[in-house]
Protein backbone atom coordinates (compact mmCIF):
# COMPACT_ATOMS: atom_id res chain seq x y z
CA UNK A 1 0.00 0.00 0.00
CA UNK A 2 1.34 3.43 -0.97
CA UNK A 3 2.15 5.93 1.75
CA UNK A 4 2.23 8.86 -0.65
CA UNK A 5 0.89 12.05 0.88
CA UNK A 6 -1.14 12.75 -2.28
CA UNK A 7 -2.39 10.16 -4.79
CA UNK A 8 -1.78 12.17 -7.97
CA UNK A 9 -4.39 12.76 -10.65
CA UNK A 10 -5.17 12.30 -14.32
CA UNK A 11 -5.07 15.26 -16.67
CA UNK A 12 -6.28 14.38 -20.14
CA UNK A 13 -4.30 11.33 -21.26
CA UNK A 14 -1.54 11.95 -18.74
CA UNK A 15 -1.23 10.59 -15.23
CA UNK A 16 0.54 12.99 -12.86
CA UNK A 17 1.80 10.51 -10.27
CA UNK A 18 3.67 13.05 -8.13
CA UNK A 19 1.62 16.27 -8.02
CA UNK A 20 4.61 18.56 -7.56
CA UNK A 21 4.51 21.50 -9.96
CA UNK A 22 7.21 24.03 -10.77
CA UNK A 23 5.61 27.48 -10.78
CA UNK A 24 5.83 29.63 -13.90
CA UNK A 25 7.96 32.66 -13.06
CA UNK A 26 8.70 35.40 -15.58
CA UNK A 27 12.37 35.63 -16.47
CA UNK A 28 13.24 32.64 -14.30
CA UNK A 29 11.62 29.34 -15.31
CA UNK A 30 13.00 29.18 -18.83
CA UNK A 31 14.08 25.89 -20.42
CA UNK A 32 17.62 26.00 -18.93
CA UNK A 33 16.27 26.26 -15.39
CA UNK A 34 13.43 23.79 -15.94
CA UNK A 35 15.97 21.20 -17.15
CA UNK A 36 17.65 21.38 -13.76
CA UNK A 37 14.46 21.43 -11.71
CA UNK A 38 12.92 18.45 -13.50
CA UNK A 39 15.49 16.03 -12.03
CA UNK A 40 14.38 16.80 -8.46
CA UNK A 41 11.04 15.02 -8.86
CA UNK A 42 8.83 17.66 -10.48
CA UNK A 43 5.76 16.00 -12.01
CA UNK A 44 4.62 18.95 -14.11
CA UNK A 45 6.43 22.01 -15.45
CA UNK A 46 4.86 25.20 -16.75
CA UNK A 47 6.59 27.72 -19.00
CA UNK A 48 6.94 31.39 -18.22
CA UNK A 49 3.78 33.36 -18.92
CA UNK A 50 3.50 34.30 -22.60
CA UNK A 51 1.24 37.24 -23.47
CA UNK A 52 -1.22 36.49 -26.27
CA UNK A 53 -0.39 39.82 -27.94
CA UNK A 54 3.31 38.94 -27.95
CA UNK A 55 2.48 35.72 -29.77
CA UNK A 56 0.54 37.73 -32.36
CA UNK A 57 3.65 39.84 -32.95
CA UNK A 58 5.76 36.75 -33.67
CA UNK A 59 8.81 37.72 -31.62
CA UNK A 60 11.87 35.47 -31.58
CA UNK A 61 12.07 35.67 -27.78
CA UNK A 62 8.45 34.48 -27.57
CA UNK A 63 9.34 31.41 -29.60
CA UNK A 64 12.26 30.72 -27.27
CA UNK A 65 10.03 31.02 -24.20
CA UNK A 66 7.76 28.30 -25.55
CA UNK A 67 10.53 25.83 -26.35
CA UNK A 68 10.04 22.55 -24.49
CA UNK A 69 12.69 19.95 -23.76
CA UNK A 70 12.24 16.37 -24.96
CA UNK A 71 12.20 15.06 -21.36
CA UNK A 72 9.85 17.72 -19.96
CA UNK A 73 6.59 16.14 -21.03
CA UNK A 74 3.94 16.32 -19.86
CA UNK A 75 4.41 20.08 -19.92
CA UNK A 76 2.21 23.14 -20.00
CA UNK A 77 2.62 26.41 -21.86
CA UNK A 78 1.10 29.33 -19.98
CA UNK A 79 -0.63 32.14 -21.84
CA UNK A 80 -2.30 35.36 -20.75
CA UNK A 81 -4.73 37.86 -22.20
CA UNK A 82 -8.30 39.11 -21.97
CA UNK A 83 -9.43 39.16 -25.61
CA UNK A 84 -10.97 35.74 -26.36
CA UNK A 85 -9.88 35.90 -30.01
CA UNK A 86 -6.21 36.52 -29.19
CA UNK A 87 -6.19 34.08 -26.27
CA UNK A 88 -7.68 31.33 -28.44
CA UNK A 89 -5.05 31.97 -31.12
CA UNK A 90 -2.39 31.82 -28.41
CA UNK A 91 -3.79 28.52 -27.11
CA UNK A 92 -3.68 26.94 -30.57
CA UNK A 93 -0.14 28.29 -31.01
CA UNK A 94 0.85 26.68 -27.70
CA UNK A 95 -0.48 23.29 -28.81
CA UNK A 96 1.40 23.66 -32.10
CA UNK A 97 4.54 24.21 -30.02
CA UNK A 98 4.12 20.92 -28.19
CA UNK A 99 2.07 21.85 -25.12
CA UNK A 100 0.36 18.88 -23.49
CA UNK A 101 -1.78 21.36 -21.57
CA UNK A 102 -2.57 25.05 -21.98
CA UNK A 103 -2.52 27.08 -18.76
CA UNK A 104 -4.27 30.44 -18.60
CA UNK A 105 -2.82 33.04 -16.26
CA UNK A 106 -5.34 35.04 -14.26
CA UNK A 107 -3.02 35.54 -11.31
CA UNK A 108 -0.16 37.76 -12.44
CA UNK A 109 -0.18 40.90 -10.25
CA UNK A 110 2.28 42.96 -12.31
CA UNK A 111 1.00 46.43 -13.10
CA UNK A 112 1.69 46.42 -16.86
CA UNK A 113 -0.24 43.14 -17.21
CA UNK A 114 -3.16 44.29 -15.06
CA UNK A 115 -3.41 47.56 -17.02
CA UNK A 116 -4.32 45.43 -20.04
CA UNK A 117 -7.12 43.79 -18.01
CA UNK A 118 -5.09 40.59 -18.05
CA UNK A 119 -3.58 38.50 -15.26
CA UNK A 120 -5.24 39.02 -11.88
CA UNK A 121 -7.16 42.08 -13.14
CA UNK A 122 -9.55 39.66 -14.84
CA UNK A 123 -10.74 38.43 -11.46
CA UNK A 124 -12.74 41.66 -11.18
CA UNK A 125 -14.85 40.71 -14.21
CA UNK A 126 -16.35 37.26 -13.70
CA UNK A 127 -18.38 37.25 -16.96
CA UNK A 128 -15.15 38.00 -18.87
CA UNK A 129 -13.43 35.13 -17.08
CA UNK A 130 -16.20 32.79 -18.22
CA UNK A 131 -16.08 34.03 -21.83
CA UNK A 132 -12.32 33.58 -22.13
CA UNK A 133 -12.25 30.17 -20.47
CA UNK A 134 -15.16 28.78 -22.48
CA UNK A 135 -13.63 30.04 -25.73
CA UNK A 136 -10.22 28.51 -25.06
CA UNK A 137 -11.64 25.16 -23.96
CA UNK A 138 -13.51 24.96 -27.27
CA UNK A 139 -10.48 26.14 -29.28
CA UNK A 140 -8.07 23.32 -28.37
CA UNK A 141 -8.28 19.57 -27.81
CA UNK A 142 -5.72 19.38 -24.99
CA UNK A 143 -6.73 20.00 -21.36
CA UNK A 144 -6.95 23.67 -20.37
CA UNK A 145 -5.93 24.67 -16.85
CA UNK A 146 -6.15 27.95 -14.94
CA UNK A 147 -3.99 29.79 -12.41
CA UNK A 148 -5.59 32.47 -10.22
CA UNK A 149 -5.21 34.44 -7.03
CA UNK A 150 -7.83 34.59 -4.32
CA UNK A 151 -9.23 37.90 -5.57
CA UNK A 152 -8.28 41.49 -6.33
CA UNK A 153 -8.06 42.57 -2.68
CA UNK A 154 -9.33 41.56 0.74
CA UNK A 155 -12.68 43.27 0.17
CA UNK A 156 -13.35 41.45 -3.10
CA UNK A 157 -12.12 37.89 -2.65
CA UNK A 158 -14.00 35.65 -5.07
CA UNK A 159 -11.89 32.50 -5.21
CA UNK A 160 -14.91 30.22 -4.82
CA UNK A 161 -16.85 31.94 -7.60
CA UNK A 162 -13.92 31.83 -9.99
CA UNK A 163 -13.29 28.18 -9.15
CA UNK A 164 -16.91 27.28 -9.99
CA UNK A 165 -16.81 29.32 -13.21
CA UNK A 166 -13.62 27.51 -14.17
CA UNK A 167 -15.09 24.06 -13.63
CA UNK A 168 -18.32 24.97 -15.44
CA UNK A 169 -16.28 26.30 -18.36
CA UNK A 170 -14.44 23.01 -18.81
CA UNK A 171 -11.19 23.82 -17.01
CA UNK A 172 -9.62 20.54 -15.90
CA UNK A 173 -7.22 21.76 -13.20
CA UNK A 174 -7.06 24.90 -11.07
CA UNK A 175 -4.02 26.40 -9.36
CA UNK A 176 -4.64 28.92 -6.60
CA UNK A 177 -1.95 31.27 -5.29
CA UNK A 178 -3.21 32.05 -1.80
CA UNK A 179 -2.73 35.82 -2.05
CA UNK A 180 -4.84 38.63 -3.45
CA UNK A 181 -3.53 40.85 -6.20
CA UNK A 182 -3.21 43.69 -3.69
CA UNK A 183 -0.78 41.61 -1.62
CA UNK A 184 1.55 41.13 -4.59
CA UNK A 185 4.18 38.86 -2.98
CA UNK A 186 3.93 40.32 0.52
CA UNK A 187 2.29 39.06 3.67
CA UNK A 188 1.19 35.46 4.08
CA UNK A 189 -0.56 33.24 1.57
CA UNK A 190 -3.93 32.05 2.83
CA UNK A 191 -3.98 28.28 2.57
CA UNK A 192 -7.51 28.43 4.00
CA UNK A 193 -8.61 30.34 0.86
CA UNK A 194 -7.05 27.63 -1.30
CA UNK A 195 -9.22 25.23 0.69
CA UNK A 196 -12.34 27.24 -0.21
CA UNK A 197 -11.60 26.67 -3.88
CA UNK A 198 -10.95 22.98 -3.26
CA UNK A 199 -14.27 22.60 -1.47
CA UNK A 200 -16.15 24.40 -4.25
CA UNK A 201 -15.14 22.13 -7.16
CA UNK A 202 -14.45 18.52 -8.08
CA UNK A 203 -11.49 19.18 -10.41
CA UNK A 204 -7.94 18.94 -8.97
CA UNK A 205 -6.76 22.06 -7.15
CA UNK A 206 -3.05 22.88 -6.84
CA UNK A 207 -1.95 25.04 -3.91
CA UNK A 208 0.67 27.76 -4.38
CA UNK A 209 2.23 30.28 -2.04
CA UNK A 210 4.75 30.13 0.83
CA UNK A 211 5.87 26.55 0.28
CA UNK A 212 9.56 26.66 1.24
CA UNK A 213 10.25 23.02 2.08
CA UNK A 214 8.81 19.70 3.18
CA UNK A 215 7.05 20.88 6.34
CA UNK A 216 5.32 23.86 4.72
CA UNK A 217 4.16 21.61 1.87
CA UNK A 218 2.63 19.17 4.36
CA UNK A 219 0.97 21.99 6.27
CA UNK A 220 -0.51 23.50 3.11
CA UNK A 221 -1.99 20.12 2.21
CA UNK A 222 -3.37 19.66 5.72
CA UNK A 223 -5.01 23.08 5.84
CA UNK A 224 -6.27 23.36 2.25
CA UNK A 225 -6.88 19.75 1.25
CA UNK A 226 -5.25 20.58 -2.10
CA UNK A 227 -4.45 17.89 -4.65
CA UNK A 228 -0.94 19.10 -5.45
CA UNK A 229 1.75 21.57 -4.51
CA UNK A 230 3.29 24.28 -6.67
CA UNK A 231 6.64 25.70 -5.60
CA UNK A 232 7.79 29.10 -6.86
CA UNK A 233 10.16 31.63 -5.35
CA UNK A 234 11.75 29.10 -2.96
CA UNK A 235 13.48 27.42 -5.94
CA UNK A 236 15.42 30.56 -6.88
CA UNK A 237 19.03 29.50 -6.36
CA UNK A 238 17.77 26.41 -4.54
CA UNK A 239 16.29 23.74 -6.83
CA UNK A 240 17.12 21.23 -4.08
CA UNK A 241 14.01 22.40 -2.24
CA UNK A 242 12.00 20.52 -4.86
CA UNK A 243 13.72 17.31 -3.77
CA UNK A 244 12.65 17.99 -0.20
CA UNK A 245 9.01 18.49 -1.20
CA UNK A 246 9.14 15.44 -3.48
CA UNK A 247 10.40 13.31 -0.59
CA UNK A 248 7.58 14.57 1.62
CA UNK A 249 4.93 13.84 -1.02
CA UNK A 250 6.25 10.33 -1.67
CA UNK A 251 6.97 9.38 1.95
CA UNK A 252 10.71 9.09 1.47
CA UNK A 253 13.56 10.19 3.74
CA UNK A 254 14.57 13.81 3.37
CA UNK A 255 17.59 14.20 1.05
CA UNK A 256 20.87 15.50 2.42
CA UNK A 257 21.68 19.16 1.67
CA UNK A 258 23.81 19.61 -1.45
CA UNK A 259 27.55 19.44 -0.99
CA UNK A 260 29.65 22.33 -2.22
CA UNK A 261 30.73 20.22 -5.21
CA UNK A 262 27.12 19.42 -6.10
CA UNK A 263 26.18 23.08 -5.82
CA UNK A 264 29.10 24.06 -8.04
CA UNK A 265 28.15 21.46 -10.66
CA UNK A 266 24.55 22.74 -10.83
CA UNK A 267 25.65 26.38 -11.08
CA UNK A 268 28.01 25.63 -13.97
CA UNK A 269 25.46 23.43 -15.72
CA UNK A 270 22.87 26.18 -15.39
CA UNK A 271 25.24 28.75 -16.86
CA UNK A 272 26.11 26.49 -19.80
CA UNK A 273 22.41 25.82 -20.38
CA UNK A 274 21.73 29.56 -20.43
CA UNK A 275 24.44 30.22 -23.00
CA UNK A 276 23.29 27.37 -25.22
CA UNK A 277 19.63 28.43 -25.12
CA UNK A 278 19.84 32.23 -25.13
CA UNK A 279 23.28 33.03 -26.48
CA UNK A 280 26.09 34.49 -24.39
CA UNK A 281 24.87 38.10 -24.35
CA UNK A 282 21.45 37.37 -22.87
CA UNK A 283 22.84 34.49 -20.76
CA UNK A 284 25.17 36.90 -18.98
CA UNK A 285 22.19 38.99 -17.86
CA UNK A 286 20.32 35.91 -16.65
CA UNK A 287 23.38 34.52 -14.85
CA UNK A 288 23.81 37.71 -12.84
CA UNK A 289 20.61 37.00 -10.95
CA UNK A 290 20.65 33.18 -10.90
CA UNK A 291 24.25 32.80 -9.72
CA UNK A 292 23.69 35.43 -7.05
CA UNK A 293 20.72 33.45 -5.76
CA UNK A 294 22.84 30.28 -5.68
CA UNK A 295 25.40 32.08 -3.51
CA UNK A 296 22.95 33.64 -1.08
CA UNK A 297 23.91 33.07 2.55
CA UNK A 298 27.18 31.32 1.74
CA UNK A 299 30.62 32.30 3.02
CA UNK A 300 32.09 35.32 1.24
CA UNK A 301 29.05 35.68 -1.00
CA UNK A 302 28.80 39.46 -0.67
CA UNK A 303 32.34 39.94 -1.95
CA UNK A 304 31.80 37.38 -4.72
CA UNK A 305 28.58 39.08 -5.83
CA UNK A 306 30.15 42.53 -5.97
CA UNK A 307 32.79 41.28 -8.41
CA UNK A 308 30.60 38.89 -10.39
CA UNK A 309 27.95 41.52 -11.09
CA UNK A 310 30.31 43.77 -13.05
CA UNK A 311 32.27 41.19 -15.03
CA UNK A 312 32.05 42.01 -18.75
CA UNK A 313 33.26 38.69 -20.13
CA UNK A 314 31.26 35.43 -20.16
CA UNK A 315 34.28 33.16 -19.73
CA UNK A 316 35.42 35.31 -16.84
CA UNK A 317 31.99 34.86 -15.24
CA UNK A 318 32.22 31.09 -15.67
CA UNK A 319 35.72 30.97 -14.20
CA UNK A 320 34.77 33.21 -11.30
CA UNK A 321 31.69 31.16 -10.42
CA UNK A 322 33.63 27.90 -10.57
CA UNK A 323 36.46 29.30 -8.43
CA UNK A 324 34.05 30.66 -5.80
CA UNK A 325 31.88 27.57 -5.42
CA UNK A 326 34.87 25.20 -5.47
CA UNK A 327 36.51 27.29 -2.74
CA UNK A 328 33.55 26.37 -0.55
CA UNK A 329 34.25 22.70 -1.27
CA UNK A 330 37.86 23.16 -0.18
CA UNK A 331 36.62 24.72 3.07
CA UNK A 332 34.35 21.70 3.63
CA UNK A 333 37.23 19.28 3.12
CA UNK A 334 39.49 21.28 5.44
CA UNK A 335 36.81 21.20 8.09
CA UNK A 336 36.38 17.42 7.71
CA UNK A 337 40.14 16.87 8.08
CA UNK A 338 40.29 19.07 11.17
CA UNK A 339 37.35 17.23 12.69
CA UNK A 340 38.89 13.84 11.95
CA UNK A 341 42.18 14.91 13.57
Amino acid sequence: MSNKLLPGFKLGDHQIDVPLVLAPMAGITDLPFRKICKRFGVGLVVTEMIASRAIDMGRVRTERMAELGADEHPASIQIAGSDPVFVCEAARWAVDHGADFVDINMGCPVKKICKQTAGSAMLRDEPLVARVLEAVVKAVEVPVTLKIRTGWDDSSKNVENIARIAEESGIQLLTVHGRTRAQMFHGHASWEDIGLAKAAVSIPVIGNGDVVGAESAKEMIRISGCDGVMVGRAVQGNPWVLGEVYAALTDQPQPAPPTAEQRCAIVLEHMHNLAEHHGVQFASKMARKHVLWYSKGLRGSADFRSHFQVMPDWQQMLDSAEAYFLSLAEDDHAGELAHAA
